[in-house]
């Protein structure tokens, strides 16, 4: 054998071992994705069914797992999933939006692989085609702890997963047409947890069982389209272990504010009388609270919950204080044997500062919304794909907006966004919420640091009220109205990743855009070469497949 062929062979081999992760286990799944009808708050709708679920099946992994999902998409439009939080290390072509990935066509199948490398937590998946997220499609994912590395409280007696979101009636194609005229979603018309909403009279079944003496593991998620909710127990605390990817410093909870987008997990101990009790979520920041209970029940108890539920808080200035308590667990381990404080955050210089700043204006009578005076708008080939064929020039332009925005912003362009970033620059990121309403960021591919949320506006002088020791890593923040939230990350992961308001109505006409970081030496070490499989439409479904870009 000629020794190039020997080193191509080579090449080729190590290749294939990065993607499979051969020495992980592997958990499988087989998905189908059809229209059922459902009706959360009592009202049939045509809704979305993941294996004939709604809410979704759960994904139960645990830490380094190569997870492959193979989804049939039975619909009659275009289908696509994204796995909220998972980090994708090396590996966008897996992340699901659609800024790297085609969407599935009806009648078509495409399978996920991907590994939860270094992660634990509880997440999400979601549709991100359409309006589809509406009406289910949506589901759980959890990382567990691997047994070599302990979590910094007792197993509990069982681990229960809550999907609670805001709903609304008119069902997905006309909440299209919605924002599509140029308005938004308005108010919702009731929240449900886990798909179904508490009659109270006495005939419901328990959405779960607890016996008495014995703790059990919540992991909450709000997986809504736009609207915070407020989370308690009746009769009972809440304590706070672990806050998306992270485990937290272990404070008590009356009720928690989740934002949308947001996951947190909870210990709940049934430390009273034995009978059924209501797990509560109400809407927050909204004109009317809407309500959704569902009952929890103790083994062998006796007796319907009380109609009289804990109230909810009342104002953001409660929930802009709550942010305020949570702390990383300094001394826990999470993925790896060593501690999280391990990792000095605080002391690493910034390189670069972003500041996105989100407004709402027409456009030609229309309503949109933007960062940085820029709306942005979906191509018809992903970004990534463009960029990996070397035809992004076809496509959109990187860095159209700037890092600072003026103080005003008067004008509104429509155009696909990408900034270029620097591989494993340390940045500094400000997220100013210039409306009224309350914003929910998410960033893909990375864990950064919530370091400050505040009222006001941002200036360099408010760097000293930042949180340099033990801010929680996660993946989703809130910016509460007229305020701002700054976040610190290392840009070490490669690939094309999308920033996102989570509130769908706002990211559907335009508050959204990606961040480019290239492996400045087409190492394999940093990004994976585009995966055999891979989905290709728009400009470059018919040109030829490029070489491995990455070697």
């Amino acid at each position: 054998m000629a020794p190039l062929t020997i080193i191509a062979v080579f090449f080729l081999w190590v290749g294939s071992l990065l993607m499979v992760q051969g020495g992980d286990p592997t958990i499988s799944f087989e998905w189908k994705v059809t229209y059922g009808t459902i009706s959360p708050l009592g009202v049939p709708v045509k809704g979305i069914l993941i294996n004939g679920q709604f809410p979704g099946p759960n994904i139960n992994s645990t830490t380094n797992n190569n997870v492959i999902v193979n989804v049939f998409n039975n619909l009659d439009e275009p289908f696509l999933l994204t796995w909220s939080g998972v980090q994708h290390r090396k590996n966008p072509w897996q992340d699901g939006v659609l800024g790297t990935n085609c969407p599935i066509p009806p009648g078509t199948n495409y399978t996920y692989k991907f590994q939860v490398k270094d992660q634990i937590g509880s997440y999400m998946y979601y549709p991100v085609t359409g309006m589809h997220k509406a009406v289910g499609g949506f589901g759980g994912l959890r990382i567990n702890s691997r047994l070599l590395i302990p979590v910094p409280y007792a197993d509990p007696a069982d681990d229960y997963t809550i999907i609670a979101g805001d709903f609304f009636n008119k069902g997905h194609t006309t909440l299209k047409k919605i924002l599509e005229s140029g308005r938004n979603l308005g108010r919702c018309d009731g929240v449900h947890i886990n798909g179904k909403v508490a009659k109270g009279d006495g005939s419901d079944e328990p959405l779960f069982t607890m016996e008495a003496g014995k703790t059990y593991k919540y992991r909450i998620c709000n997986a809504g389209l736009k609207t915070s909710l407020n989370v308690r127990f009746q009769g009972h605390n809440m304590k706070l272990v672990e806050m998306e990817g992270s485990h937290t410093v272990q404070n008590d909870y009356e009720s928690l504010d989740v934002h949308v987008g947001q996951c947190f997990s909870v210990l709940v101990t049934a430390d009273q009388e034995p009978k059924d009790y209501f797990v509560v979520a109400s809407t927050r920041f909204t004109k009317q609270e809407v309500t959704a209970t569902g009952v929890i029940r103790y083994t062998n108890g006796k007796g319907a919950p009380s109609p009289k539920l804990p109230p909810p808080p009342v104002g953001w200035a409660w929930s802009l204080n709550q942010f305020r308590t949570f702390r990383w667990n300094l001394t826990a381990s999470a993925a790896r044997p060593n501690p999280q404080g391990s990792y000095k955050y605080g002391s690493v210089n910034i390189t670069r500062t972003i500041k996105l700043a989100n407004t709402a204006q027409k456009v030609d009578g229309k309503l949109r919304y933007a960062i940085n005076g820029a709306s942005y708008v979906e191509p018809t080939t992903p970004l990534k794909l463009a960029e990996y064929y070397g035809v992004a020039d076809k496509v959109f332009k990187y860095d159209t907006i700037p890092d600072d925005p003026p103080a005003e912003i008067t004008k509104i362009t429509m155009e696909p966004v990408v900034l270029n970033l620097t591989h494993r620059n340390f940045m500094e990121i400000i997220f100013e919420n210039r409306e009224t309403a309350i914003q929910s960021y998410h960033l893909c591919g990375y864990a950064f640091f919530a370091v400050a949320v505040e009222t006001g506006q941002w200036s360099p002088e408010k760097r000293k009220n930042y949180n340099l020791l033990d801010a929680v890593s996660r993946h989703t923040i809130q910016v509460f109205p007229k305020s701002w939230a700054a976040i610190l990350l290392s840009f070490d992961n490669c690939g094309m990743w999308n920033i996102r308001s989570e509130i769908w109505d706002r990211r559907y006409l335009g508050q959204q855009l990606y961040v480019s970081v290239l492996s400045p030496n087409k190492s394999l070490r940093d990004e994976y070469n585009m995966p055999e499989g891979a989905l290709v439409c728009g400009v470059v479904e018919n040109m030829p497949r490029p070489p491995p870009a990455y070697t």
